[in-house]
């Protein structure tokens, strides 16, 4: 809630700044999702190495959102941030290594 009373205080008339960051964020997704499915089979794994690189700045960003001591709401988000971004991280290189042991010549 933090976060929506700076955006109010940023932008005269707060209710339309709102809807306008959803209306940026469902056409993200909608972008995304879109862009995504269409990277053929053979283009995968560099994918898969740039959004590993991806978020690893979004944790760079998740620990200065938790630092930034703007309130117990905002540290508690950054938390969670940096939790979701570190998952996400140890999974996309998980996920990239058991890709290109399947690349890799048997013996």
């Amino acid at each position: 809630m933090d976060s929506v009373v700076i955006m109010a205080q940023t932008v005269p008339d707060g209710g339309a700044a709102l809807v306008m960051l959803l209306t940026v964020f469902v056409l993200a997704i909608f972008v995304g999702f879109e862009v995504i499915t269409k990277v053929p089979p053979t283009l995968h794994t560099p994918l898969m190495a740039g959004s590993n690189a991806i978020s690893g700045i979004t944790v760079v960003g998740a620990l200065v959102a938790a630092g930034a001591g703007q309130g117990a709401l905002s540290t508690g988000l950054g938390f969670a941030a940096v939790v979701l971004a570190t998952v996400n991280v140890v999974g996309g290189f998980l996920v990239s290594h058991r890709m290109l042991e399947m690349f890799r010549k048997k013996d």
